[in-house]
């Protein structure tokens, strides 16, 4: 199995042992990676099915599709909500598949491998973004076929955001796979993510202390970047959104590598 990772041999009498190229990231381990992940039904059911069903369910209310909103009408701006929620739901999830891992101790013959920390996060954040992608289209169709609308550069703006930005997320999945037992893990995500929804003002808009309160939650920034094409938001919320997402996707991302050398450097 090394050999088809293209992971370098260790280090052997007659010289020092080569670092690997990119911290041994390789496509044959992503795309192992990948096969894994998507024949998992748990996964398809977080990726495909529930964000466009709460879309329906949320969305289509009889005057949604006439009440303007912004550069769109108001099943649109719900279509985007649900997206970004299926993307944080797909990422996450995608991420905190490594408990399973760590549960198998596949995490820790890793470790006997030259693949550096960063180049294994690294890699499951490719993963979790694929799933994103996923989440994201499928909201986008099943909106597109049942009514929304927004002005085309919207279409792709909001698009790309709700992805883009689900980064965050697909490092928040790594950080708690590595904190949370494999067998409590997506129990306690699942309602986190709804929690951290709410908080952050991603199903409704919040106003007063909530309003400030809502800032220090990573789903504030995304949730504020996803919807800025519809254009209500003001230059200083924008700018508020940008820090919120880089400040948590710094710390969820170093806070896996830290996580994933002390799991791996237990005996």
């Amino acid at each position: 199995m090394t050999s088809s990772l293209q992971l370098p041999t260790t280090a052997t009498a007659s010289g020092p042992r080569e670092l690997p190229a990119l911290g041994g990231f390789s496509t044959a381990f992503l795309g192992l990676e990948l096969r894994r992940m998507l024949r998992n039904r748990r996964t398809f059911l977080f990726t495909l099915i529930m964000p466009p069903l709460f879309f329906v369910i949320f969305g289509l209310q009889s005057d949604y599709k006439t009440e303007s909103y912004g550069s769109g009408n108001v099943t649109g701006f719900i279509m985007v909500s649900m997206a970004v929620y299926g993307a944080m739901l797909a990422t996450t999830s995608g991420g905190a598949m490594v408990s399973i891992e760590r549960a198998l101790g596949w995490s820790r013959q890793l470790r006997l491998t030259p693949l550096r920390p960063a180049a294994y996060i690294a890699t499951k954040i490719v993963v979790a973004m694929v799933l994103g992608l996923i989440s994201v289209a499928a909201v986008f169709i099943v909106g597109g076929i049942l009514g929304a609308h927004l002005t085309t550069t919207a279409w792709i703006a909001c698009f790309v955001l709700a992805w883009i930005g689900s980064l965050v997320f697909a490092a928040f999945g790594l950080f708690m796979g590595y904190l949370l037992p494999s067998e409590n893990v997506m129990q306690i995500l699942g309602p986190g993510l709804a929690i951290l929804s709410f908080a952050g003002g991603l199903f409704m808009p919040l106003t007063g202390w909530f309003e400030d309160v809502s800032r220090f939650f990573p789903t504030y920034g995304l949730a504020t970047l996803a919807r800025m094409p519809f254009g209500d938001e003001a230059g200083t919320t924008i700018a508020a959104g940008v820090v919120n997402l880089l400040v948590w996707a710094v710390f969820f991302t170093v806070g896996a590598m830290v996580l994933f050398r002390r799991d791996t450097a237990r005996v």
